[in-house]
């Protein structure tokens, strides 16, 4: 085990300007919506839990992805 070094958290299943049709599974503590793709969390402004949404992925960090909505999921 390396100190200081940087986890691998392998590749990330969205990438910035995908859109995703996602359910909303529960909301954070600061009210945006939480959607998981594979796993990975997916955070969205102004969404409730319930809300099924096509978002676009706006931003992809480390761990998580930020999402905007652009309208109703097509399930």
């Amino acid at each position: 085990m390396e100190f200081g070094r940087k986890a691998d958290f392998g590749p990330k299943p969205v990438q910035v300007g995908d859109e995703r049709d996602v359910t909303i599974e529960a909301v954070a503590s600061k009210g945006d919506g939480i959607a998981k793709v594979e796993g990975f969390v997916i955070f969205v402004p102004n969404a409730k839990v319930g809300e099924k949404l096509k978002v676009r992925i706006t931003e992809v960090k480390r761990t998580c992805a930020i999402a905007e909505k652009i309208g109703e999921a097509t399930v």
